[in-house]
């Protein structure tokens, strides 16, 4: 059967330019999901669940909650990011929302950032929403409305103020250009300082193949319970450029620089 979902086989390449030069990649995969189409993707595949343990589980918890007044447990995703978008003027209405993330595995999950891409019923881009997350379980979205899409891009330049790294300041901007994807997988992601300067360039390329048992299968082999490699890898290349003695920020410093910040993480 085939699905709008699928699957991206994909490379993340980050390249620190300054104050002293640090790069490494490293290949992952990606679920690229329809929303709308989890209920049928529950069904057909063996080793896909939706909030329920298996191979792989697509998990309402690990995405946007928004924080409301006695929060409804069992909204879903679909619902949370359909609210949100409301927040911006955006009404989805028949459209559809494409969700790229990672899937728990085996009940395990971490998620440096996922990307909703929305369109209408006519399949035209409506906006894009990045959601980044930090090892700290905390949470910040950023939205590009369709005044930020060039061509089949969405591209934004906006302060951070998060805590991503301790090697990077709260205040430095992000600079994305979100590709929407399609056959390829083009997303790029570079930090500037307040001067002005690029000292950071990331990239996450990569090419769709279909969503299938046995695709989900020869993934999960090629690169087993990849979330835990990837926080892993994070913390493994954290040691090097503390090595490297690059400048450490404290999780609790500068905490007044954290702003819109879901799940916020306590400090005290």
């Amino acid at each position: 059967m085939n699905f709008n979902s699928s699957i991206y086989a994909a490379k993340v390449m980050h390249h620190r330019l300054a104050p002293k030069k640090h790069s490494f990649w490293y290949n992952v995969f990606m679920f690229y999901i329809d929303l709308d189409e989890l209920e049928i993707l529950n069904q057909k595949l063996r080793w896909f669940n939706c909030n329920r343990f298996n191979l792989f589980n697509f998990r309402d918890k690990d995405h946007l909650q928004l924080p409301i007044q006695n929060p409804d447990r069992n909204k879903t995703v679909k619902q949370q990011i359909t609210t949100y978008l409301k927040s911006h003027n955006v009404e989805i209405g028949k459209g559809k929302i494409m969700l790229l993330t990672n899937l728990s595995v085996l009940g395990y999950n971490f998620n440096p950032v996922s990307f909703y891409f929305c369109f209408d019923e006519n399949n035209n881009p409506l906006c894009a929403v990045a959601e980044i997350s930090n090892t700290y379980n905390e949470m910040k979205m950023f939205f590009f409305g369709k005044d930020q899409l060039e061509v089949d891009t969405f591209k934004q330049r906006t302060k951070k103020h998060f805590y991503v790294s301790p090697f990077i300041d709260l205040d430095d901007f992000f600079d994305f250009n979100l590709t929407i994807p399609s056959q390829k997988l083009n997303i790029k992601i570079d930090d500037y300082d307040k001067q002005g300067n690029r000292f950071f360039i990331s990239t996450l390329i990569g090419e769709k193949k279909k969503l299938t048992n046995a695709s989900m299968l020869r993934y999960f082999f090629s690169i087993p319970m990849i979330p835990l490699r990837v926080m892993g890898l994070i913390h493994w290349q954290a040691f090097k450029l503390w090595i490297k003695r690059i400048k450490y920020h404290p999780k609790a410093a500068n905490q007044d620089l954290q702003k819109d910040v879901y799940k916020p993480y306590k400090t005290n």
